[in-house]
């Protein structure tokens, strides 16, 4: 599937090939903390199948619990993460931030992973009440 997507700010655009049937919700700390939500949700992209159309990305790498480096790519402007990736000498892949991408509505997780660090309210979700946008003051 071709997809498209970006920063928020504008800064950041690009374009990939991905397979839809690859989106995966991810529940581990790191995630939770990177991404400031529950979870965060990420789809495999081959590098040679992303390509950067406009602006440049800054790096932080953190070390996951298995010890190894990730490169975590985000627009330095607005600091939206774009993708993460390994460093050294791994295959060249990206995992590409779903909330970034222009047709997220049509991506639906096929796997849930790091299960372990899942928030405990998270299956309560639905029973929450629900507004269509902020509430007014």
């Amino acid at each position: 599937m071709k997809i498209d997507g970006g920063c928020h700010c504008g800064a950041v655009i690009y374009r990939a090939e991905i397979d839809p049937d690859a989106v995966i919700v991810c529940h581990c700390t790191d995630c939770q903390t990177l991404s400031g939500a529950a979870f965060r949700t990420v789809v495999p992209v081959r590098s040679e199948n992303f390509l950067l159309l406009s602006g440049d990305l800054s790096t932080y790498v953190k070390i996951a619990e298995s010890g190894a480096e990730r490169a975590m790519k985000f627009c330095p402007t607005c600091g939206t993460q774009i993708y993460g990736t390994f460093v050294g000498d791994r295959p060249a892949a990206v995992s590409l931030r779903v909330g970034t991408v222009r047709q997220r509505a049509e991506l639906f997780p096929q796997r849930q992973i790091w299960c372990r660090s899942q928030v405990g309210w998270l299956s309560e979700l639905e029973t929450i009440p629900k507004s269509e946008r902020e509430p007014e003051a």
